[in-house]
């Protein structure tokens, strides 16, 4: 009777697992994705549990479906580019639009003193940050999003007049400037949450934007940071960067715990053009986010 229930389980949570492989047909398939360690690890207890009650063959089918799904993970976890680049960096903070004191930023900012910010959350609570970047961050773009705050890149480097611009309230902002190297587009996005809520449309909207921004004559790399509420295995980031033609660079780091800390996401992340980088996590400092801290080269020649 025990036997036949873990199997049972087992057959469920390898099902759930399967389903969560399906993104590219149906939006559902990312979010099963998003506990795709969660669910690995309760098949690898019950394949334990499988092996104890002398059924062997059911374990092994337990354990070699949770390491074909772990496995990439893993991999991800020590992603660092070949050369890992750094002749630019850019810091990534979904702010908290009730944060208590925006001070802790703006100083661990002005410490580091990256070359580009991409910003959440941006609130009238914490819009403050700015009074103390301003000298240092004089180009930068604002734009409204939804009730929690809008998004905003600021750059130490000059922004190239008139290239600011917003998706009206789809949660992107973006501006080209003017680098050493040459011209970049930097890019901050706030995606809304996963289906059954309103990403999948929210992502498609965005898609013919970031394309055209790929596409810019003459060219221009992208630097994107953003809040996208969604894990670096999904189909949905796998459209995002094809689409930019960018890569996400560094491991998945945990930038969101919920549930008392039961659940631990990675869903804030960087993508650049070429994909040469690597990434720090951050202090929260006052948000519920962790920021990111990148460090990458970017190709001024396609």
């Amino acid at each position: 009777m025990i036997k036949r229930s873990l199997k049972k389980l087992l057959l469920l949570a390898l099902t759930l697992l399967a389903a969560g492989y399906l993104g590219k047909y149906h939006p559902a398939g990312d979010s099963l994705g998003v506990f795709r360690p969660q669910i690995a690890l309760v098949i690898v207890i019950l394949a334990v549990l499988l092996w104890i009650a002398s059924a062997r063959r059911w374990a092994l089918l337990g354990l070699v479906a949770a390491a074909v799904s772990l496995g990439p993970i893993y991999w991800m976890s020590g992603a660092v580019s070949a050369s890992g680049g750094a002749e630019f960096s850019l810091y990534q903070k979904n702010m908290r639009f009730r944060v208590e004191d925006p001070g802790l930023l703006a100083a661990d900012i002005l410490a580091r003193r990256p070359d580009f910010l991409t910003l959440q959350e941006v609130s009238g609570a914490n819009m403050a940050v700015f009074d103390q970047l301003d000298e240092i961050y004089k180009a930068r773009q604002f734009c409204p999003f939804a009730t929690i705050g809008g998004v905003a890149v600021a750059s130490r480097w000059p922004m190239v007049a008139g290239s600011g611009f917003c998706a009206e309230a789809d949660g992107l902002a973006a501006m080209k400037v003017v680098t050493a190297k040459g011209p970049v587009w930097v890019v901050s996005i706030h995606l809304h949450w996963p289906w059954p809520k309103s990403q999948p449309a929210h992502i498609a909207r965005l898609l013919p934007i970031l394309a055209e921004l790929a596409q810019d004559e003459p060219f221009a790399p992208l630097a994107i940071g953003g809040d996208f509420n969604m894990v670096p295995w999904s189909h949905a980031m796998d459209r995002v960067a094809d689409t930019s033609m960018t890569e996400r660079i560094g491991p998945p780091h945990v930038t969101l715990t919920k549930a008392q800390g039961w659940m631990r996401v990675p869903i804030d992340h960087v993508l650049v053009s070429g994909g040469d980088g690597s990434v720090q996590r951050v202090s929260r400092l006052g948000s519920d986010h962790f920021g990111l801290f990148a460090r990458f080269a970017l190709p001024f020649e396609k």
